[in-house]
């Protein structure tokens, strides 16, 4: 990819944050991030838990290296004529520094924004970093984007709420507040579905917001978000999940009942093949 390419997708996913509010829904291969694409949203994210199920792995920041990561990313970056942002978990490592690195392998493989959480599960239990240390990561995120010398959109993902953390909004806030003065440019609190909570939490911050959706139960819809001054909306590994829960739903009717009705819901593969062959890449 060219960097007047990387540029000009760098500046979209800039101006995305700035103006009104887009949904980002995530993919986890070069097919699944066209059909987004070509379905008119305007950026989209990977999914790190998508990208681990396609392997046949569970998700979580251990189950897939970060070479396999950045190959993912890749190829999803170079599928698409929209901007990627990545899902890069923690940032797969132990240190600031090698977050870093992180966020310059990211840029290489074509992604013009990141994730970056402040979950350790470095020694197989799931903790939150201290804030000093969380902060500290957004901050080499911050610098190794910046020197990259090409607009890059930082996400600081705070996990209070989804690990259960007693007073979670007020653990929340105290560090979101730290991160975007790290240098984060949008901030990400998942686990919420309340439209009180993440109200408050857009009129505390002042700051762009990414709300996850299409988790079980949660009715909320764009135009609620919107109206609550969400910013960016991502699927998380929802869409991932739902492909694969139709997977499973057709091999259990040819075994249960024999019959190939979820046939009725596919693509036909000369329309597939088609939109594959004809739809732009930076191959």
């Amino acid at each position: 990819m060219s960097t007047a390419k990387r540029i000009e997708r760098g500046l979209r996913m800039q101006a995305l944050h700035q103006q009104g509010t887009f949904v980002m829904p995530n993919a986890w291969d070069a097919g699944s991030a066209r059909i987004l694409a070509a379905e008119g949203f305007k950026a989209i994210g990977t999914t790190s838990a998508g990208i681990a199920y396609s392997l046949g792995l569970p998700d979580g920041a251990n189950a897939v290296d970060r070479d396999c990561m950045l190959e993912a990313i890749h190829r999803i970056s170079r599928s698409v004529d929209v901007p990627v942002n990545a899902d890069l978990e923690s940032g797969y490592g132990s240190t600031a520094r090698e977050v870093g690195d992180t966020i310059r392998l990211t840029i290489e493989a074509g992604a013009c924004g990141a994730n970056i959480e402040d979950v350790d599960s470095s020694n197989g239990t799931t903790a939150m970093f201290t804030v000093d240390a969380a902060a500290e990561r957004i901050e080499a995120a911050r610098a190794a984007a910046d020197s990259a010398g090409l607009p890059f959109t930082l996400t600081a993902r705070c996990d209070a709420f989804l690990l259960g953390i007693p007073d979670a909004l007020e653990e929340s806030l105290a560090r979101c507040q730290r991160y975007r003065a790290a240098g984060a440019d949008c901030l990400f609190v998942p686990g919420i579905n309340d439209i009180t909570t993440i109200r408050h939490l857009v009129e505390s911050l002042a700051c762009p917001l990414n709300v996850v959706m299409g988790l079980t139960g949660n009715t909320l819809t764009v135009n609620d978000l919107a109206a609550s001054g969400v910013r960016r909306i991502s699927t998380g590994g929802s869409i991932a999940r739902t492909c694969f829960g139709a997977l499973r739903d057709a091999v259990r009717e040819i075994q249960t009942r024999g019959s190939f009705g979820f046939a009725n819901r596919q693509i036909p593969d000369a329309e597939l093949s088609r939109f594959f062959l004809e739809y732009p890449s930076e191959r």
